[in-house]
């Protein structure tokens, strides 16, 4: 069998609304009115071919770099690259959009709960892909995925390497039709920005879908509201985000709400935070 997106989004949800980890439970809870808050929403799905050549382009210097692996070091034989995104719920979405100093509770919950629970949607896949006949592989859940943070803290990386993974999703993302970057290094899709990324490597053939867009950031109106709404001033008109101011805030969040942590206020409270933002907003 062959599983085209709409098959995979209705089979995902179904798993979403029968699986109890898509709402927060009572022994997780960080309040108690918290227990059975909604994580994730339906799904979108992009499909990209296993050959695209914006894969091989991914290790130039200027995109992600030499270390990233192609789809076909995951999976030999690879086909088609699935991606997703994963909405928050309206009220994790809500709730961040406060004026302050610190993420809500529903968005940590999202960004940790939230995150686990993608992990179980891709393990999910990845066992229907394989009882279809196909082999499947996510490369997130690989124990050979790893990730480098301040320049030279792994060894398995070059020097030079900083805040960068052997696989992101958010390119692949990119390259299989979900939407563009943002002023702020997030992505933007129809559904916007708010909400997590995931991706299911497999050989099994699908059309890759059509990429809407043509350059990197054709969807972000450069309105700088993420720059305002960044809680460790690590956003500027000029450069971007700085990964590691980004990353001082993020540390402390990991101190504060252990063993929680998280922030998404570029995220939220933002035109692109549940769509893409017509330029008159710019």
């Amino acid at each position: 069998m062959v599983y085209t997106a709409d098959e995979l989004v209705r089979r995902i949800d179904g798993f979403l609304g029968r699986d109890g980890g898509n709402r927060v439970l009572a022994s997780e809870a960080i309040r108690p009115e918290l227990t059975g808050l909604p994580l994730l929403q339906s799904p979108l799905v992009g499909c990209s071919a296993a050959d695209d050549p914006l894969y091989l382009a991914l290790k130039r210097p200027e995109a992600v770099g030499p270390w990233h692996w192609l789809p076909r070091d995951w999976l030999p034989g690879a086909r088609t690259i699935l991606s997703f995104f994963f909405p928050f719920s309206d009220e994790i979405r809500r709730s961040n959009r406060l004026e302050n100093r610190l993420p809500s509770s529903q968005w940590l919950h999202g960004r940790i709960e939230g995150q686990a629970e993608i992990g179980r949607v891709c393990l999910y896949l990845e066992q229907l892909l394989e009882q279809a006949g196909w082999k499947a592989v996510t490369p997130a859940l690989d124990p050979r995925f790893c990730s480098v943070e301040p320049p030279g803290s792994d060894p398995r990386f070059p020097e030079e390497a900083s805040y960068t993974s052997i696989w992101s999703e958010r390119h692949v993302a990119y390259i299989s039709g979900l939407g563009t970057f943002g002023l702020s290094k997030n992505l933007i899709t129809r559904q916007g920005s708010c909400g997590r990324f995931a991706s299911v490597i497999t050989d099994m053939p699908a059309p890759p879908a059509p990429r809407p867009y043509s350059g990197l950031y054709d969807y972000c109106t450069f309105c700088g509201v993420c720059i305002r709404r960044c809680l460790a001033e690590a956003i500027s008109m000029e450069t971007g985000k700085s990964h590691p101011l980004c990353a001082v805030y993020v540390d402390w969040s990991k101190e504060a709400f252990a063993p929680r942590y998280g922030c998404g206020k570029c995220q939220t409270a933002v035109p692109c935070q549940s769509g893409i933002p017509p330029a008159k907003e710019c």
